[in-house]
Formats: C-alpha cells, structure tokens, sequence
C-alpha cells in the first residue's frame, strides 16, 4: 500500500467493506479509493486483481459503494430499498461476467474477464451486496453507533448486537470519548 493514502479498512463481507472505502460520512470525510490506481489496490487486496482502472471506471465504483451504502443502511433500519439505488447495483451486476473458480486448495476465486475485469469485478461485489441485502447469509445489517461515521456492516456477532462498524476504529475511538468525558465529570477531576 502507498503511504500517502489512508488504510483501508477490511472486513469479512466484500460488500460493506467497499462501502468503507469512504468513511467518517458524517464527520471529516475519508476517501479511502480517490484515484483509479487505488481502486486497483483496493480490488487486489480483496481477491479480485485487475491490471489498470480508468477515471470513468474509478466513476462507476464510486456509483456502487455509494448506492450499496444507500440501500444497506434502508436494509438496516427496516426503510424501502431506494429504487436509484436498486436499478445501479442490479444493472452492476448483471453486467458483470466474472466466474468464479475452485482453486486445488478447495478456495473459491473469481476468474474476471479480459475485456472488462473492472466491470467484472464490480460485479461481483454487486452481487454480494444483492446476497447481503436480500437477507440470504447468516446476520444483519447494522448502522455504526458513531455519529460521525454511521457506516452499514453486516453483524455476524452471535447475539447480533455489535455497535461499531470496526472495533479498531469507530468503537475505540467511542470509548475513548467517554472515558475522558467520565474523568472530566468525575469529582476531583485533575482535567
């Protein structure tokens, strides 16, 4: 990874992880993908490598993380699933042509075609989100208790009551806030 570019953030489900590609949404916005090569990093990282991206391509990326982000979050609190939103991420995905593949390991990869792998790719995390949102994997789709960040992530916890999009993140930096916000209140404080 480049070191002028902020981390990205990963998790388990491809989808909200490409939504995370833009974070602190209601806060200092984070742009996780602002060029076309960074996008191709970000497609590597997740198992879908393509060898270049073009502006208008990095335009349609941005397209589908936006109206996944758009949809999960109606999912989340129980809203209609927006139909701008719907019509972008079915049009993604069927126009998507990328297979997926067993690898001798037993692993599934995706095989991205050569004449469109960005597309390919997009397609493919399209169709996770459809998966996601439909309601076909074990979990649910939660909103970040941060009020700067607000992210959709699909909870897997047991008792389905995770309150962050990412611990390491948003729930420190949470629990960090109240911590010296009980230390100031406290009597006797030194703060």
């Amino acid at each position: 990874m480049r070191a002028e570019f902020p981390d990205f953030r990963l998790g388990n489900v491809l989808a909200t992880s490409f939504t995370g590609t833009l974070s602190e949404r209601h806060g200092n916005a984070v742009e996780r993908i602002p060029t076309p090569h960074r996008l191709v990093d970000w497609l590597a990282v997740n198992g879908l490598a393509v060898a270049s991206c073009t502006t208008a391509q990095l335009d349609l990326a941005r397209e589908l993380r936006e109206s996944i982000h758009v949809a999960a979050t109606a999912a989340a609190v129980q809203d209609a699933l927006p139909a701008s939103a719907l019509r972008v991420i079915n049009d993604r995905s069927a126009q998507g042509r990328a297979a997926a593949v067993l690898t001798p390991e037993g692993e599934r990869r995706w095989l991205l075609g050569s004449a469109s792998p960005v597309e390919d790719a997009l397609g493919v995390i399209a169709a996770d989100a459809i998966s996601v949102i439909a309601g076909e994997r074990d979990g649910k789709l939660a909103l970040c208790a941060s009020p700067t960040c607000r992210a959709a992530f699909f909870d897997t916890s047991r008792s389905r009551t995770r309150k962050w999009c990412d611990m390491n993140t948003c729930g420190n930096r949470q629990k960090k806030a109240r911590f010296h916000a009980n230390r100031r209140a406290a009597p006797g404080s030194a703060d």
